[in-house]
């Protein structure tokens, strides 16, 4: 929606450099261009290189903040029931690699997903990821993502995301939607 767009920010903005991971200040009046738009980020190009943008962020770039969707795992009705894994899995498709167009499940790099009761009654969900290449600094970042996407869920009350290396990760593992979108098919 707003990819190709030109910004100057408007205050001094916090952001994930790209690739590297590193936490940084973007400065007030620095000119760029948003690159991505997906997931709720925004991966910027500034004189700096690549960095993500946080949702909250966006009136730094111009950018008046969407409206949220409504809660997968909350009934039409309004009323929380249990916590279904297909609703884990959806709020996983909104997680992206900064430099990819494509979601983290249809990427390959979520490996396995439980979901299992927490001793206060709610739902523990356990997530073992893997990323497209070892040293990509921006690994925490999309683990974190993704962990703050699990704990969005109603009834969800504790949510763990672990980077594992084993099996390694290969182009074989990208669904046939994110084929697609990369024009791989």
């Amino acid at each position: 929606m707003h990819e190709h767009t030109e910004f100057t920010l408007s205050r001094d903005t916090d952001a994930i450099q790209i690739p590297s991971g590193n936490k940084t200040v973007i400065p007030a009046g620095t000119q760029g261009v948003i690159t991505q738009t997906l997931g709720g980020s925004y991966t910027i190009a500034t004189y700096q290189g690549l960095a993500r943008i946080a949702d909250k962020d966006l009136d730094a770039l111009g950018i008046e903040k969407a409206h949220d969707a409504p809660n997968p795992a909350t009934a039409s009705n309004g009323t929380v029931g249990e916590v279904d894994e297909k609703a884990v899995w959806d709020q996983l498709r909104q997680c992206y690699d900064p430099e990819i167009p494509v979601n983290i499940v249809d990427l390959g790099l979520v490996y396995d997903c439980q979901l299992n009761k927490s001793e206060n009654g709610g739902t523990k969900v356990e997530v073992k990821m893997t990323l497209t290449a070892p040293g990509c600094g921006m690994g925490p970042a999309i683990a974190h993502d993704a962990q703050s996407k699990i704990m969005s869920i109603e009834g969800v009350d504790e949510a763990q995301v672990d980077l594992v290396w084993d099996p390694p990760w290969n182009q074989n593992m990208i669904s046939e939607a994110g084929r697609m979108k990369l024009g791989m098919v």
